[in-house]
């Protein structure tokens, strides 16, 4: 049975952004502390950066994405991103959560815009190939996937960086789910925790 697993990478104190995030500036002000265990270490903006993920976080990555058939992300992750180049860099298509679907990408750049949550899970449920469906953000998007009950599993990546400003990830949200933990891995850059969603 495919599963629907959201994941996204938070500060100690329920950030996913610093301020001011945005294209050319996707995490904000001191956001790239988040993905330090992404790039292997610091890195900015402003140097250039290249992917030197090693160790428990690139198991646990490499882990993640191989039972990934399709992701949803939403229309601010995506701009904030630079579209990741113009080309989806995730094994499987990525499907964009917008108002403007009018803007749809070519469609050998891997990405498809849809206009809502329910069709964003359908397509991407079929397109799977059996395995799962990936949420990676930004932070409405898993609020309200969690919020509609369509989430099975929560991953957070836990940066141990305080941010004090930024976007949180539960900001306004008021649903009670009870969390089961499934898996921890640890790291000096991060610990990354599965949980079971029960509803």
């Amino acid at each position: 049975m495919v599963k629907v697993v959201a994941a996204i990478t938070t500060s100690v104190d329920g950030y996913i952004t610093g301020p001011d995030d945005g294209p050319g500036n996707g995490l904000g002000t001191g956001g790239e502390r988040l993905h330090y265990w992404v790039m292997g270490g610091p890195w900015t903006y402003d140097g250039g950066h290249d992917f030197g993920m090693h160790g428990p976080d690139k198991d646990f990555y490499d882990q993640l994405e191989a039972g990934m058939g399709a992701g949803i992300v939403g229309r601010g992750m995506y701009d904030a991103a630079g579209a990741w180049g113009g080309t989806n860099p995730f094994a499987g298509p990525l499907f964009v959560l917008t108002h403007r679907v009018q803007d749809q990408p070519a469609a050998a750049s891997g990405f498809t815009f849809v206009s809502g949550l329910d069709e964003a899970l359908r397509r991407a449920s079929g397109e799977a190939g059996g395995k799962d469906v990936s949420i990676g953000g930004g932070a409405d998007v898993i609020r309200q996937a969690l919020a509609a009950g369509r989430v099975d599993e929560l991953v957070l990546s836990t940066a141990p960086v305080i941010l004090g400003a930024g976007k949180r990830l539960f900001d306004g949200f008021d649903h009670d789910f009870h969390l089961e933990i499934v898996k921890t891995v640890s790291s000096t850059l991060a610990t990354h925790v599965h949980y079971a969603v029960k509803r």
